[in-house]
Formats: structure tokens, sequence, C-alpha cells
């Protein structure tokens, strides 16, 4: 199976980015849960799921500029 170059980074990248917002939500969970998700916590979690939204944008623009210069 050959896997090209392109590829490979698509894949680093998206993995990469994932198991940050994974933690980033393991994170909030463990700090804000005592018994449940206290309202900071709720904020926090909408925030994370902003941020990945932000960041997962700005990798695909990243990664088509930097696959597309050749």
């Amino acid at each position: 199976m050959d896997v090209d170059r392109e590829t490979v980074a698509e894949i680093v990248v998206s993995v990469g980015s994932v198991g940050l917002f994974v933690a980033v939500l393991v994170g909030i969970g463990t700090t804000y849960s005592q018994d449940g998700l206290s309202a900071d916590g709720g904020v926090a979690l909408v925030g994370a799921i902003t941020a990945f939204v932000v960041l997962m944008t700005l990798v695909g623009f990243g990664l088509a500029h930097y696959l597309n210069r050749e």
C-alpha cells in the first residue's frame, strides 16, 4: 500500500488536532466536575468546542496552502 506524502501530512495533523481536543475535554471534565459539570465548566466546554472548530478551519487552510505550493 503506497501512501503519498500529502495523505500522511493530513492524517498526522488531523489526529494531532483531535488528540489535543480530547485532552482539553478531559481537562475540563476533571477540573469542573464534582457532581456533574458546573456552569463554569459548561462555558469552558462551549469555548473548547468553538476553539476546536476554529482550529480545524485554520488547519484546513494551512494544509491546503502547504500542500498546493508546489
